[in-house]
């Protein structure tokens, strides 16, 4: 049973409504106990929640284990076919009836004796992340240094430290997430998305450090292809909402290598290759163009 301290009880969200988004992809053999225990910490904390569980085309046992719950706060929505991790946090989202959204997994792997202290949090900040860096925390070492990658990056694009980009258990403002409707992806990178449109608009995003479980089941996560797609994701709010941060580095790169090639072409071949510099030096020009038009644009987007 899990106890929830008052100093939690006194801190909570003025509103005091919570809606709670699980997004489910053959999850038979955590599902039921997952949603149990969310519904008793919920329970513990005398708010207002719902329990949305969206089963986005399980193939296993989810939908008879889902429909067997009897619980009075849990709407199940289930998706004809597999949609992805972001369509079904959409789904939900659409759906829910309370103005703060709160998301975790089913498979069992972040534990909910976390939620209160996110949920505390929501009185001073937009959006609480719960960071994975906690006492326990069971991950590979490849997708640490893939996430690093990435978190580097990202924090490089939205100017600010971020500690967990893409963890699955978070509590945001659902009209704050309406305002970036239109750049959710339906895969996974629907967190990945949140975070960089959070802190680069001015939100105030808040990480609390939790524990993190050996997942129940098999992972749909594929490491090399999601890496890939959360670097270009990543590009592309880049120049959506800082350009200049993507631009003028691809512009002195080039710079560089015209520079390199001068000195190399003249004291290694003899001669020096003017095409070649002539376009690495144009291109450069022509890309740094490109990133104050873009610039212009995007200011004049957020300034109307």
């Amino acid at each position: 049973m899990f106890v929830v301290s008052f100093s939690y009880m006194d801190n909570l969200p003025v509103n005091n409504s919570i809606s709670t988004i699980l997004p489910i992809f053959n999850e038979a053999d955590s599902v039921a106990k997952t949603i149990c225990s969310l519904d008793q910490v919920m329970g513990n904390l005398n708010i207002n929640y719902e329990i949305i569980a969206v089963n986005d085309g399980s193939t296993d046992k989810t939908e008879e284990i889902l429909a067997s719950l009897s619980l009075d706060n849990i709407k199940i929505v289930s998706h004809d076919k597999n949609r992805g991790y972001g369509a079904s946090l959409k789904t939900g989202i659409k759906i829910a009836q309370h103005p703060w959204i709160l998301i975790t997994d089913a498979d069992g792997t972040y534990p909910e004796h976390h939620i209160p202290e996110l949920i505390a949090e929501t009185r001073k900040h937009d959006m609480v992340i719960g960071a994975r860096n906690g006492v326990k925390v069971h991950d590979t070492f490849f997708r640490k240094i893939g996430r690093g990658i990435v978190q580097k990056f990202a924090s490089y694009v939205s100017g600010s430290k971020i500690e967990d980009i893409n963890s699955g258990m978070r509590i945001f403002k659902k009209e704050n997430a309406e305002k970036f409707w239109s750049l959710f992806p339906d895969g996974f990178s629907f967190t990945s998305t949140i975070t960089v449109a959070s802190h680069s608009n001015g939100h105030r995003v808040k990480y609390i450090p939790i524990d993190y479980n050996k997942r129940s089941g098999k992972s749909s996560i594929k490491p090399a292809k999601d890496f890939i797609g959360f670097m270009s994701l990543i590009a592309k709010l880049a120049i959506y909402y800082r350009p200049l941060k993507v631009f003028v580095p691809l512009a002195l790169i080039l710079w560089i290598l015209a520079v390199t090639t001068v000195f190399v072409s003249y004291f290694w071949l003899g001669y020096l290759l003017d095409a070649t510099i002539a376009v690495l030096l144009i291109s450069g020009v022509q890309v740094l163009i490109f990133g104050f038009l873009a610039d212009m644009i995007v200011k004049r987007f957020y300034n109307d």
